[in-house]
């Protein structure tokens, strides 16, 4: 028989006391391999915030994706606005002081109820004046839908108010008057919300009466 050389021997050896105990597993650091649990690691976040849709359509063939019905869904949205009233400022300077301003040209003494510092007729240059508190109703209608910010008021009613010496007419709210009660010709007076928001709604109008005169509501001027 054969003599096994010493270095046959001892790899003989190792081989036979690998056998016999377990085997360490390689670590996965080197080895490119994600460890266990690594994925939980790595997963986004899931909550409540995203849009809920049942049976999104989605094709069985790829090729139909091109005529898929578009995915539609609803989403807040908010945004700060920052802008400048320009030559209008004060006009609404004026409502927030309890003012209502126009303007009158220079030139031809035209008077604007919405003020606009340029005429529109012979383009002179305007200058600011204050307008009556009192007018009369031009026309008026009765707003049964409105925008987002105006449709928890519906219904409300709109005027075009005419005042004495100014030529054209000045659109606001009327309060305090039913739709059957209002009437073209009948006297109205402004009044401005005591705490200005700065916007065309800061002032408004109410039927003219010796009451209302004596007394203003709470949170008015």
């Amino acid at each position: 028989m054969p003599k096994k050389s010493r270095g046959a021997a001892a790899r003989a050896g190792g081989r036979k006391q690998a056998a016999g105990r377990p085997r360490r597993r390689r670590s996965a650091r080197g080895s490119g391999a994600a460890p266990a649990g690594a994925t939980e690691l790595f997963k986004r976040p899931e909550s409540m915030e995203g849009t809920v849709v049942f049976r999104v359509p989605f094709p069985e063939a790829l090729d139909d994706l091109k005529g898929m019905t578009p995915v539609i869904v609803k989403q807040p949205y908010r945004i700060d606005y920052v802008h400048s009233f320009g030559q209008d400022s004060p006009f609404f300077a004026g409502l927030a002081n309890g003012h209502l301003l126009g303007t009158r040209c220079r030139r031809c003494d035209y008077t604007y109820a919405t003020p606009r510092l340029a005429c529109m007729y012979c383009a002179g240059e305007t200058d600011w004046v204050e307008l009556p508190k009192v007018g009369r109703v031009h026309t008026f209608t009765t707003c049964y839908f409105g925008s987002e910010e105006f449709l928890p008021e519906c219904p409300f009613n709109l005027i075009l108010v005419e005042f004495e010496g100014v030529d054209t007419l000045f659109l606001a709210r009327l309060l305090g008057a039913t739709p059957e009660a209002i009437r073209v010709g009948m006297e109205v007076q402004a009044r401005f919300v005591r705490h200005a928001r700065f916007k065309p709604t800061d002032v408004y109008f109410v039927p003219r009466s010796p009451s209302r005169e004596r007394r203003s509501p709470a949170g008015e001027v």
